[in-house]
């Protein structure tokens, strides 16, 4: 069975993910299905543009089947954990690398691995009800799937605060930040889709996006806090704006994550910031391979994904506490 419906009409190539039960989480399956068919698009001339949509109304994908990598963690399987990550990033990079335009329509939750699938496309439209995050370090894992490459290009402090914090940004915050390229009202996306079905041009297709509201980001306060890479300075940072609320909810999600993937996520954007995009995926994916294998990892999937209870138990549970030399182990050279 394939979790993915794909047509050609007018020039334009569609996939639309169709794993409802699962917010489209990209099982492997999908993931090489979606390579294959994306590689042979890209080399046939009848096919002007890709657009990628869902077909659930709450997501257009919520990541990675991260439960089953844990199964593979637990089972030992380096080989199927091996695997999975080293095709996901092949995808995401010929993504990165498309030779056509690459339409993205998020009209619900992108969570990291769909941020793969769609940020590194040429075009991301969201709407008012799209959700989007890296969520990684709740579940002691990092943000990857590219993304050590596109979270330092943003506005200061920005990366860093998505990456560490798992911080939800909706609609048109999401365009002020960089990463959407357009925003729509959810009841014109309808509309929109059509459009772009039909062989009609982007820019035409897209003439009547826009709104007049404005991001409520607070950039200046990111910029202040998070831009730094060193995790207690960030968090004494923010212990020390007492009665800004924004602050305290911050630091309450640092606080739930896994203190080794904080270290380590600040580690891996501050090197991204200077590497090539061939060079991030090339660390992420020693580092998922690494991370992968550590309690935490399986400890946060088991407490947030598995078992639902959210309360992980973290070792070692203080950001202090965590042995730089793990750290290095796991972002390697």
């Amino acid at each position: 069975m394939s979790f993915l419906r794909t047509s050609v009409t007018n020039g334009v190539g569609e996939i639309v993910l169709d794993r409802p039960k699962a917010l489209n989480a990209l099982d492997q399956s999908m993931i090489d299905d979606m390579y294959v068919t994306l590689g042979e698009w890209g080399d046939d001339d009848a096919i002007d543009t890709v657009l990628v949509t869902s077909a659930s109304d709450r997501a257009f994908c919520a990541g990675g089947d991260i439960r089953a990598i844990r199964e593979h963690a637990i089972d030992g399987d380096t080989a199927a954990i091996t695997r999975y990550f080293g095709s996901e990033y092949r995808l995401d990079q010929l993504i990165a690398d498309y030779p056509k335009p690459y339409v993205s329509l998020i009209d619900g939750a992108a969570l990291g691995g769909g941020l793969g699938i769609s940020v590194h496309g040429e075009i991301r439209v969201v709407t008012e009800k799209a959700m989007i995050a890296m969520p990684e370090t709740a579940i002691g894992f990092f943000p990857d799937i590219g993304s050590t490459y596109f979270l330092p290009r943003l506005p200061e402090g920005v990366g860093m605060w998505l990456g560490l914090t798992g911080a939800r940004i909706r609609g048109i915050d999401a365009v002020a930040v960089g990463l959407a390229t357009h925003f729509v009202a959810s009841a014109d996306l309808p509309d929109v889709t059509e459009r772009i079905r039909s062989g009609a041009s982007l820019a035409d297709a897209l003439a009547s996006s826009g709104t007049e509201a404005t991001s409520d980001v607070p950039l200046r306060k990111v910029g202040e806090y998070f831009a730094d890479d060193n995790v207690t300075a960030i968090l004494g940072g923010l212990r020390g704006a007492v009665g800004d609320e924004w602050a305290q909810e911050m630091i309450g999600l640092l606080e739930n994550a896994s203190p080794t993937s904080l270290w380590v996520t600040a580690a891996m954007i501050t090197a991204g910031a200077r590497s090539g995009i061939d060079e991030c995926f090339d660390r992420e994916r020693h580092a998922a391979e690494q991370i992968t294998m550590t309690h935490d990892f399986r400890e946060g999937v088991r407490a947030v994904l598995v078992d639902k209870d959210r309360s992980p138990e973290f070792e070692p549970a203080a950001i202090d506490d965590v042995d730089p030399a793990v750290v290095a182990r796991i972002v390697g050279g």
